[in-house]
């Protein structure tokens, strides 16, 4: 990786950071530069705009859940157990999040949804990709019989991630994990009795 690289890797791990943290709008150029310590020309080197970076910066902290994702799936067959491992990625999320601040799908999602059109667009793509990824383990589980038939994915897909989002966010605001904990359990209960 060049240095010029490594110095944009690296602005986009503080961006992200800051700005799920503090927001988009709540996140001034000075912010960015306090952060960052470069000047306003060497962000601006690596990035067109503040929107550009906000948005490059979320594309980052995307691919990290992913990453972590794509690490919990690994060697996972049965649909039931692909499913508890995506549980078990948020799982970590209230204290060790993958991006400080909690999840930056979450806090992007509620921050743009008036505000920053793109940046909602951007949401909107990486929460279909996490619901398309869901329905499809299910889908499959249901063709190798791992799961019932009658089952519907895109239903099951919307409660696990809303249940998991909402979970992220009450432990967040009262810093306490045991929200977290409590739907981790009610998920696995429930996909005991309903898968």
């Amino acid at each position: 990786m060049s240095k010029g690289e490594e110095t944009k890797s690296r602005i986009l791990q503080q961006a992200a950071e800051l700005f799920n943290q503090q927001g988009y709008a709540g996140s001034s150029m000075s912010d960015i530069m306090r952060v960052t310590g470069l000047q306003k020309g060497g962000i601006y080197n690596h990035f067109q705009s503040k929107d550009d970076l906000a948005l490059q910066a979320f594309e980052f902290a995307i691919a990290r859940i992913q990453e972590h994702t794509r690490t919990a799936l690994r060697n996972k067959r049965h649909a039931v157990e692909r499913l508890q491992a995506i549980i078990g990625v948020f799982s970590s999320f209230a204290e060790n999040p993958p991006i400080k601040g909690g999840c930056p799908l979450l806090n992007t999602a509620v921050e743009s949804d008036d505000t920053h059109p793109v940046l909602r667009d951007r949401a909107q793509q990486a929460m279909n990709s996490w619901l398309n990824l869901i329905r499809r383990i299910i889908e499959t589980g249901i063709a190798k019989g791992e799961i019932r038939p009658d089952v519907d994915a895109d239903e099951i897909a919307s409660i696990i991630i809303a249940t998991l989002e909402g979970a992220v966010m009450m432990s967040k605001l009262y810093g306490d994990s045991i929200h977290m904990h409590r739907v981790i359990n009610h998920l696995n209960q429930y996909m005991k009795t309903h898968l």
